[in-house]
């Protein structure tokens, strides 16, 4: 059999001025890796987040109070990473309000949001053995309106006196608004969203609050999960890393050497 060649033939090249992206994917997928696989063995340790510790307290409140327990993604679409991180979170608080046999009730703002929080908290009973438990009618849609959903949201707040307000995913100017009717009624309340302006109206008129990437990182501290345990360990120490190779760039840079950036800056 006689093969033909083609007349011309792609001859793949190695780019040596994107040498430093690949030692930095090296460097990254060998950590995520390597916590991963420690994870697994159940050698990592994340810090205590209290925002997230009270989440049991404040179910067990709602339940000895005999009272509900509200939660809302705020404004969120199903494509926003806080909605995504306040799904993972909404989970394991549907499987704990199962376990005590409290009433959760979730106003929402996007009819999508809607039908994936009532597929979580269905799955969440389920799994707790208690799918007779589940009510479909107390997560509904409200109004795609900012303010008219957050004084939606103030009325259930008023009208059914809930024990808990949990306060994830994505907030604007109606965050102060909720909180501050939230805390008029004595619930206890947690917070947590990715937009810093908002963040201070929550600190002052929530109990608590997750700062920054407390938000993304809470799924895996409520779950435990090695794979998102260890992508968090990861990131840690890719960000400590970063911070000693920035503070040794700028002392090379003063002192004049630059053999750091011929070795990896661009040819």
């Amino acid at each position: 059999m006689q093969m033909i060649m083609p007349d011309s033939i792609l001859l793949l090249t190695f780019n040596a001025n994107r040498l430093n992206v690949l030692v930095a994917l090296l460097i990254c997928g060998a950590l995520v890796a390597y916590f991963i696989w420690k994870g697994r063995r159940g050698g990592l340790y994340l810090r205590p987040i209290s925002g997230l510790s009270a989440i049991d307290e404040a179910v067990g409140r709602a339940t000895e109070m005999g009272k509900p327990v509200l939660y809302t993604t705020g404004l969120g679409k199903m494509e926003r990473v806080a909605t995504i991180a306040s799904m993972n979170i909404l989970g394991n608080v549907a499987r704990k309000v199962a376990s005590y046999g409290t009433p959760l009730i979730i106003p929402c703002y996007d009819p999508v949001v809607m039908a994936v929080a009532q597929e979580v908290v269905k799955e969440s009973f389920a799994r707790e053995g208690k799918p007779e438990a589940y009510r479909s009618d107390n997560i509904y849609y409200v109004t795609q309106s900012q303010f008219g959903y957050a004084a939606a949201v103030d009325g259930v707040m008023v009208r059914e006196k809930p024990a808990a307000n949990l306060f994830l995913g994505t907030f604007e100017a109606e965050s102060l608004i909720l909180a501050e009717t939230g805390n008029s009624i004595g619930a206890i309340q947690i917070a947590g969203t990715d937009s810093t302006i908002q963040l201070s109206f929550f600190i002052v008129a929530c109990d608590y609050t997750l700062i920054g990437e407390e938000l993304f990182a809470a799924s895996g501290y409520l779950s435990g999960d090695p794979k998102v345990t260890g992508s968090i360990k990861a990131q840690d120490w890719l960000k400590v890393l970063i911070t000693v190779l920035i503070g040794i760039g700028v002392i090379l840079s003063t002192a004049n050497l630059n053999f750091w950036q011929n070795l990896f800056g661009p040819k």
